[in-house]
């Protein structure tokens, strides 16, 4: 070697094996077993990067929304003025002296994806679909009096992208993602859409807004929307407040819907059917024989169950009593086995939702694994048919609802 150059040491020949004439200045790569690093990950390990996906690809689909939506906002704007002039070249011509560096990168990322194949919708062979989105926002920001006639406050605008960028530098870098700046990352996600107008208002409840997530894949749980342990949990998500205040419509089944007499008061059930709301709540009659059986089950004194469930009747009549259309305010009881307890929330509308447990051998319903379920048409897209849904398939919230229906056929008035 020059005199300049780096002489490395010859390889160690001491181990067995290896063979004894290594040239001067060799070098020996270690075995595996010489290292000693350990590749495999453990359960821990592996929970760790489970939970790190789940959170990035729950930001991802956030962020691609937002920046679909920015991106044909964009395009709505600026390529009347910019296109008539310039042509294709429209949006290096928007981007001006001040994007001149971005631009070009973007142009260059775009010439390398057309040679590569990597172009797989020939909609996307376009500039405007290679900035990313602190770009789209300069143009925004650049062009301002353009958007201003079609977006109510800049600022807003600017603070939702703000509160973005950080979850977008972790996601674009595969970076570990905390449960704090997912959450944000999400409610930045809705408002900004919101702003820009994405048609998300098309329900008109706010009891249980559309999730991002769930609207690309929540057909694939049929319209399960949440799953709780119990109901204790499930009321710290969803209190009874936010579930049955401002409903047009309640249907309740279960033995003594504890759910909703215990935890949304007489008064604010007055103020629903007053203002227009149709109820019906369907009890097990606390003198029949599956009240009995359910006692044996939950290892409860006898007449203990039946007692609970006779006074919630008792109240929900007063509650009746005090209204100018009674008819509105219907009770009835039934005496079959009672196997799930249901509250179904307009269930008539687009917008309707239900909670559903179903009856253990030994929880009571507090302790009761919980269901929401979204109501509404859903159309189920078959693979290779995007778009097509089959008319003929519901969901969990119909079955359910449809098993109210017959059990209220069955069951009897309550004077």
């Amino acid at each position: 070697m020059s005199s300049g150059g780096l002489e490395l040491p010859p390889g160690d020949s001491g181990h067995e094996g290896e063979p004894a004439d290594v040239p001067p200045g060799a070098v020996s790569l270690a075995r595996p077993l010489e290292i000693g690093a350990e590749i495999d990950w453990d359960a821990e390990s592996w929970a760790e990067v489970r939970t790190r996906a789940q959170r990035a690809g729950r930001a991802y689909i956030w962020l691609n929304l937002v920046e679909q939506r920015l991106r044909a906002v964009v395009a709505a704007v600026l390529r009347p003025v910019y296109e008539p002039v310039h042509g294709d070249d429209w949006v290096i011509a928007a981007a001006g002296p001040a994007g001149q560096e971005w631009v070009q990168r973007a142009v260059a990322v775009r010439e390398v994806s057309r040679r590569k194949g990597y172009l797989l919708d020939p909609a996307d062979d376009n500039v405007l679909s290679f900035l990313t989105l602190p770009q789209l926002r300069e143009l925004m920001v650049q062009h301002w009096p353009c958007f201003e006639p079609y977006l109510d406050d800049r600022r807003d605008v600017e603070l939702a992208l703000d509160e973005l960028e950080v979850t977008r530098n972790v996601v674009s870098r595969n970076r570990a993602l905390n449960e704090a700046v997912l959450a944000q990352a999400e409610r930045a996600s809705a408002r900004l859409l919101e702003m820009l107008g994405s048609g998300t208002g098309t329900r008109t409840s706010d009891r249980l807004p559309v999730d991002a997530v769930e609207d690309l894949v929540g057909d694939r749980y049929a319209d399960v929307v949440s799953v709780h342990p119990d109901r204790v949990r499930l009321q710290r998500q969803l209190p009874a407040e936010d579930l049955f205040g401002g409903a047009r419509r309640l249907d309740a089944i279960g033995i003594g819907l504890n759910l909703l007499v215990q935890n949304f008061s007489g008064r604010r059930l007055v103020r629903l059917a007053e203002g227009g709301a149709r109820v019906r709540l369907l009890f097990l009659n606390p003198a029949s024989s599956a009240v009995k059986r359910r006692e044996r089950e939950l290892g409860l004194r006898k007449g203990e169950l039946s007692r609970t469930v006779e006074m919630n009747i008792l109240h929900m009549r007063r509650v009746r009593s005090l209204l100018r259309d009674p008819g509105a305010f219907e009770i009835q009881v039934f005496d079959e086995t009672p196997r799930f307890t249901a509250y179904l929330v307009d269930g008539d509308g687009p917008d309707g939702m239900a909670v559903v447990q179903t009856y253990l051998r030994t929880a009571r319903g507090m302790e009761a694994p919980v269901l929401v379920l979204r109501g509404g048409r859903r159309s189920v897209v078959r693979a290779g048919h995007p778009g097509a849904g089959d008319p003929g398939e519901h969901g969990l919230f119909q079955t359910y609802r449809e098993e109210f229906e017959s059990v209220w056929s069955d069951s009897r008035p309550v004077s």
